[in-house]
């Protein structure tokens, strides 16, 4: 299932609730995506303009994730897979909501498991955040037994246009098959 939306006025996204957040992005309330400046799982600076020309598969998790966030990522490399050489023109995209344990080193290591065209992108807090707040992405930090902690965040695979426009999303738990569905259909109007 893809949602899609018209775009209205911005305001953050961090404070808002994950529902609040589901609302603005099944009804187009406001506008969804942006610029960003982040560091790849190979350590080089990306921002969103070094992938204009390609469809983009744009999920933000984090590595420590036990099931939801493995799942979708495994999901959209088994769609990359059915789409075959046509997944040449969509460019998927892993923004960690943690980056204070997911590094540009863990990443390496990390997006391999997925999908080789993976791209993990890390950085700072602010970076991270202002990242989120563009893609109206819910996340917060939350302790856990001892110095330990999760992060509960908003799962969606966020779609942009070849020209990074915000074509909808996928919730979480959409199978490889709906994603290369709609990504054929997306790609026919994009050749």
């Amino acid at each position: 299932m893809l949602f899609l939306a018209l775009p209205l006025p911005a305001v953050g996204a961090q404070q808002r609730s994950a529902a609040e957040i589901m609302d603005l992005l099944m009804w187009g309330r406001e506008p969804v995506g942006g610029p960003f400046s982040l560091i790849d799982h190979t350590g080089r600076r990306r921002t969103d303009g070094d992938f204009r020309g390609k469809l983009l598969l744009i999920y933000f998790g984090f590595t420590y994730c036990p099931d939801i966030c493995p799942t979708d990522l495994q999901n959209i490399g088994l769609a990359l897979d059915q789409l075959g050489r046509a997944a040449d023109k969509v460019q998927p995209l892993f923004i960690t909501v943690d980056p204070e344990r997911d590094t540009a080193e863990h990443l390496k290591e990390y997006m391999p498991l997925f999908h080789p065209r993976l791209i993990g992108l890390t950085g700072g807090t602010s970076a991270i955040r202002a990242a989120a707040d563009v893609y109206k992405v819910y996340y917060e930090k939350v302790s856990t037994k001892g110095d330990d902690y999760t992060v509960d965040h908003t799962a969606f695979i966020y779609l942009m246009g070849v020209d990074g426009s915000y074509v909808g999303f996928f919730p979480p738990g959409t199978s490889p098959e709906r994603i290369a569905e709609t990504l054929r259909k997306q790609l026919e109007q994009h050749p």
